[in-house]
């Protein structure tokens, strides 16, 4: 069983930088994986925004991140970071994240993997809030 513990959110105003964090247990982080972050706003669907991927090393955003934040991990400590700067009001959601292992790079279909397998096991943690004023 998977299991994910974020962390990091908060109240900004707006141009303001958060970094949000990933602990990951469950598998075995020696093996290759993919972490990926989400984000829920009122009303709206779980959307992918990064994810990246031990294997090779790649990274993968979301183009409405408008290269804002930043995805890295450090694997000595089972952690997954999403740095986020230069924060708009619409970034304001739950932000969660999603581990599996994988050998694949980081893609976009890697994070639609990743939201069916942790919706079909309901392994979503709490998610950690952040919330941009203007």
């Amino acid at each position: 069983e998977v299991h994910v513990v974020e962390a990091g959110g908060g109240l900004v105003q707006t141009g303001g930088s958060l970094r949000l964090s990933c602990a990951a247990s469950g598998f075995a982080f020696d093996d290759d994986y993919v972490i990926g972050w989400f984000r829920q706003a009122p009303g709206k669907e779980r959307e992918g925004i990064s994810c990246i991927s031990s294997s090779d090393g790649t990274t993968y955003y979301a183009d409405s991140l408008k290269g804002r934040f930043t995805i890295s991990k450090d694997s000595a400590k089972n952690t997954v970071y999403l740095q986020m700067d230069n924060l708009e009001p619409e970034d304001t959601a739950v932000y969660f994240c999603a581990a599996d292992s994988s050998r694949l790079g980081a893609t976009f279909l890697q994070l639609v993997r990743l939201r069916v397998f942790f919706d079909e096991h309901n392994y979503w943690g709490q998610g950690t809030q952040v919330t941009v004023s203007s």
